[in-house]
């Protein structure tokens, strides 16, 4: 990638990266903890769906892409950032920040559409049972997956174009442990009020409108669920509560502090971001899926009893 308008800045300090050694160390702890969470839990659930014929289904088709989705967002920054920390390396290239921009955002692009598709599946569930094979489909799904790839490539690219005809001449200090679009648009030696709005509008409406549209379908199913059963509502909420409490992780603390963080917090939310909530996914549904515990019981005891043997 050339470097843009022949600017000065070809490298970027990551100031977040500047801190003190008891912090440095507990960061690097913390992280790399979450991060081995992250794969192996993800890991797990994907290798489940692949090999176990019990989660041939289309519902665990969309939770596998979930959490190769939960890697790749966590891959994006974490591992960078730990090894940052262990070297004392607070620089990161311009190409390299460019990159790391639009993964994350493809990636994010992604992950709202699986969502989307999680609660159009749960939707059918309840509001069309014995139609539920033949609206989701194994094609449906499959495009779902592209529509979402097509999706967070069409967000993370009309962001990128924005910073890509911007002049970085000097400035070259982000707030941050990682590249984020508004901090990088704000060094330029222009004024970067308007393309700041834009992007920032951009990825607003984006993740408002699918958060709605989630919240809509919550709604849906509870109010079909509500009419349907004299109002109890405990069926509902059995099929509900991992979705709604991974959609809740996903977006609050875009919802709470949009459109732009408190300073004092900006530089911590991405660990909630990046390691948190890929971490706590898998186990939230691992451990609110009935057929999932009954497999690991089951792999329990096969291991048990192969060891004893």
């Amino acid at each position: 990638m050339d470097r843009l308008n022949d600017s000065v800045a070809t490298e970027f300090l990551l100031l977040a990266l500047s801190c003190s050694r008891e912090k440095k160390l507990f960061l690097i702890l913390i992280c790399s903890f979450l991060y081995i969470g992250v794969i192996f839990g993800n890991l797990f659930i994907l290798f489940l769906v692949i090999f176990d014929s019990h989660f041939h289904s289309l519902m665990y088709f969309l939770l596998a892409n979930l959490s190769l989705i939960d890697m790749g967002l966590s891959s994006t920054t974490v591992p960078k950032i730990i090894t940052d920390l262990i070297h004392e390396y607070q620089l990161i290239s311009f190409q390299s920040c460019m990159i790391q921009l639009c993964f994350i955002h493809i990636i994010e692009g992604v992950e709202m559409v699986l969502l989307i598709a999680m609660a159009f599946d749960r939707c059918t569930v309840i509001y069309k049972p014995l139609h539920y094979l033949k609206i989701m489909n194994p094609k449906i799904c499959v495009l779902f997956v592209i529509t979402g790839w097509v999706t967070g490539l069409i967000h993370a690219m009309s962001q990128f174009l924005f910073v890509k005809n911007l002049p970085f001449c000097g400035p070259n200090k982000v707030g941050s442990f990682y590249c984020d679009f508004p901090k990088i648009i704000k060094l330029a030696c222009t004024n970067g009020d308007k393309p700041e709005f834009i992007v920032t509008a951009n990825s607003g409406f984006m993740t408002m409108a699918t958060f709605f549209l989630l919240i809509f379908s919550f709604l849906f199913i509870l109010v079909t669920v509500w009419k349907h059963s004299s109002g109890d509502l405990s069926k509902a909420f059995v099929i509900l509560s991992s979705h709604i409490t991974v959609v809740f992780l996903f977006f609050t603390p875009f919802v709470i502090f949009w459109p732009s963080p408190p300073p004092s917090l900006d530089k911590n939310l991405f660990v909630i971001d990046f390691a948190i909530t890929p971490f706590l996914n898998p186990a939230i549904y691992t451990l609110r899926n009935e057929d999932i515990k009954v497999t690991i019981k089951r792999l329990y005891k096969k291991i048990s009893y192969s060891r004893f043997c």
